[in-house]
């Protein structure tokens, strides 16, 4: 009576379809990867751009990032997060959640994490810097609050070609 094992043939013909299947599906999971990336993206900048102009509502048109709702000092990337994510009173002074006298806020639990580059970091623009057109990488996000623009700086395109910055 023969043995019911396989032949080194028959083991090889399998492999080498489970290779083929695999170099078929593998690519299909990636871009389907970076499609999901992708929408987070505009979803994330979505959110971030309703939350800046429901902050600048309440605050006497002083959009968030502003030491103390002061445009002349410029802004920065920590009181722009602190800002969002802590409360407020309506000239921009911040407190814990729940402190009387400061009901607006928070507009986030935390800064939200680029879905592409994986960076939480803000890079902030000027009133009299022109917005970059080309993502430099180096940061996470672009905010610049006289325009007011929120953008990606994520380095790259989603699969229609359209730059993660123009999202």
């Amino acid at each position: 009576m023969k043995g019911s094992a396989f032949t080194l043939v028959e083991v090889l013909v399998v492999v080498i379809l489970l290779g083929i299947l695999a170099a078929v599906v593998v690519p299909q999971f990636s871009t389907a990867t970076a499609n999901a990336r992708a929408s987070m993206l505009r979803d994330d900048l979505r959110i971030m751009r309703m939350q800046i102009a429901v902050f600048t509502e309440q605050h006497l048109g002083i959009p968030p990032g502003f030491p103390l709702g002061k445009i002349e000092d410029g802004a920065s990337e920590q009181v722009f997060i602190d800002h969002m994510t802590l409360a407020s009173n309506m000239y921009c002074q911040l407190a814990d959640l729940g402190t009387e006298g400061y009901p607006y806020g928070p507009y986030m639990r935390e800064m939200m994490t680029n879905p592409i580059n994986d960076m939480a970091t803000i890079r902030i623009i000027a009133a009299n810097e022109p917005l970059p057109t080309v993502a430099a990488g180096t940061h996470g996000w672009i905010y610049c609050p006289s325009r007011p623009a929120f953008l990606s700086d994520a380095v790259g395109c989603d699969d229609t070609g359209v730059s993660y910055i123009e999202y």
